[in-house]
């Protein structure tokens, strides 16, 4: 059984002073990536600025610390951006925090109950649907910072297609001044990396925008001009817990929880293949449970697993824990010493990272390779759970979804079910074939083929009786599974055998069906002789029992 032990415990019995450099580096390198995207974050879930140093600082920190992999970086992601805005507009930052630190039980609770490997039941197709469609909500989000537009409404734009309604009603308060910051530094953040590596494009884009802004006096908004900077450490403060607020903050509590639990997880499985290491999921949950907590008690957002800055960990020497734990000093010093002079950071930059980010998370190869490939079943859930995230909410997109995705596979899996007679055909290359075998009169034998659930119990309905039939045989050698539903179906079925005196012969009944059977006292019914473990042993069982 996997762990439940930090992975920085058992990294720092072989730990170095040559590994400590590489991680101290790697930890500053990211500090300063993750600065310009934590505020951008911040601002893109409609909380202060300096909410997103504050979670990048804490649950950064704890996450590194407690966490079962190697070199994760954790923080404020854009997956959590319009969550956060939504709950923000419905409860206030009370309401937050409260969700935030019920998120944090739950992923607790879902560590400590070994429910990490359960991830993997979110369908693939899911994770794309709704990570591109949150893209294109980031996206949305962003055109008004971008275009500098003058947007004057009764309430605060939450949902994405008010925000885009908004934006063409508006459309003519355009700031062309704003739209040159922006673009210049959205043509930074494209062409930067392709000829620097090592330099953030983000921070160039940030003082590019800053040099334009203040050096040519244009009328573009600033982070200064619309929200108050703190330079304050992140304090503690524990809000005031009531059953209204918990009974109205615990679907969107979930919701926090499962994302955060698929992101850090998938991140994990990224960062393994990136240094040959296997994380330790369960260890990971819990983790992200207390960093969570953690930065709702000192004033922070919901914080996860970050890809792009774990890749960038990776990429420049970080190895261990200690990295990720240094990204967070860090940014608390950067916090105390420099952030005031975020305030000079235009808005159009800000929309021009996350652009960005958008454009990097949307898969858009990955969603149009689905589309042309997979089957029918999974583009419809792909494409539906893109929509409903983008026209509703995460929520909707990711209840129904998996509620489609069951429905469908359990739909597949009573296609392939299958409760057929016996036919006579002659195959040398299968030893349990019909060839070379007699059936005694009287004796029907039917072939059950795939897992027998609720959704293909009628099949077992479906076996025709014969009045002059003494024994039937079900032949379960195909049969992986069995639930309730199936076994009353099948106790349907005895009953009415018993009624024309037909005996029900069972063969090669499988270990978990055999255990539903045992469990329902079925086997006793039809008598423990009558369950055969070959189907030699049944033919011959039938043969007697026509004698």
């Amino acid at each position: 059984m996997e762990k439940l032990k930090p992975k920085l415990f058992s990294v720092m019995k072989t730990y170095s002073k040559e590994q400590f450099i590489k991680d101290v580096v790697a930890g500053i390198i990211v500090a300063i990536i993750a600065l310009p995207l934590s505020i951008a974050l911040a601002l893109a879930s409609g909380v202060t600025p300096e909410k997103g140093i504050y979670t990048a600082i804490t649950a950064g920190f704890v996450i590194s610390f407690l966490g079962g992999s190697r070199v994760q970086i954790a923080g404020p992601t854009a997956a959590f951006a319009t969550i956060v805005a939504g709950i923000v507009a419905k409860n206030g930052m009370e309401g937050l925090v409260v969700a935030t630190i019920l998120a944090g039980v739950i992923l607790i609770l879902m560590g400590f109950l070994r429910l990490g490997n359960l991830i993997k039941f979110i369908p693939y197709t899911i994770t794309t649907g709704f990570t591109s469609g949150i893209a294109v909500t980031i996206l949305v989000g962003q055109i008004k910072d971008f275009l500098g537009l003058s947007i004057v409404t009764e309430e605060p734009l939450i949902e994405t297609m008010e925000k885009l309604k908004a934006v063409f009603s508006f459309i003519h308060t355009i700031n062309w001044q704003a739209v040159l910051v922006g673009a210049v530094c959205l043509a930074i953040l494209i062409v930067w990396p392709m000829f620097f590596k090592k330099i953030p494009p983000s921070l160039i884009a940030v003082l590019v925008g800053i040099g334009m802004v203040k050096g040519f006096h244009m009328q573009v908004n600033t982070i200064g001009d619309l929200y108050e900077i703190s330079n304050k450490m992140p304090a503690f403060s524990l809000p005031s817990f009531s059953l209204a607020t918990v009974k109205n903050v615990i679907p969107d509590a979930f919701t926090i929880a499962i994302l955060a639990a698929i992101e850090s997880l998938l991140s994990c499985v990224v960062a393994d293949s990136m240094v040959n290491s296997r994380h330790r999921s369960n260890m990971e949950l819990i983790a992200q449970g207390a960093g969570n907590i953690t930065s709702a008690l000192f004033g922070g957002i919901p914080a996860t697993g970050a890809i792009a800055r774990t890749a960038a960990n990776v990429k420049n020497g970080g190895r261990t824990p200690i990295a990720g734990m240094v990204h967070s000093v860090v940014l608390l010093l950067i916090l105390v010493i420099l952030m005031p002079y975020a305030a000079l950071i235009p808005m159009p930059a800000i929309a021009a990272i996350l652009f960005m980010v958008a454009y990097n998370m949307c898969e858009w190869r990955k969603f149009v390779y689905l589309c042309k490939t997979a089957p029918k079943s999974d583009i419809i859930v792909l494409v539906l759970t893109f929509i409903l995230t983008v026209v509703f909410d995460l929520v909707v997109a990711i209840e129904v979804g998996i509620l489609l995705a069951a429905i469908l596979f359990m739909k597949r899996m009573s296609e392939v079910t299958e409760v057929e007679g016996w036919k006579y055909v002659d195959d040398e290359d299968d030893p349990d074939s019909l060839s070379l075998r007699k059936v005694p009169d009287h004796t029907h034998v039917y072939e059950i083929s795939g897992p027998m659930f609720f959704a293909a119990a009628n099949k077992i309905l479906g076996i025709t009786l014969d009045e002059k039939d003494h024994c039937l045989i079900l032949r379960m050698r195909s049969v992986s599974a069995i639930d309730a539903t199936a076994m009353h179906s099948l106790e349907e079925l005895y009953e009415k055998c018993k009624k024309r005196n037909i005996q029900i012969i069972l063969s090669h009944v499988n270990e978990q069906p055999l255990h539903v059977m045992q469990k329902a006292g079925f086997d006793k019914k039809i008598g423990q002789e009558n369950m055969c473990v070959h189907i030699d042993d049944a033919l011959k069982r039938a043969n007697e029992l026509q004698s």
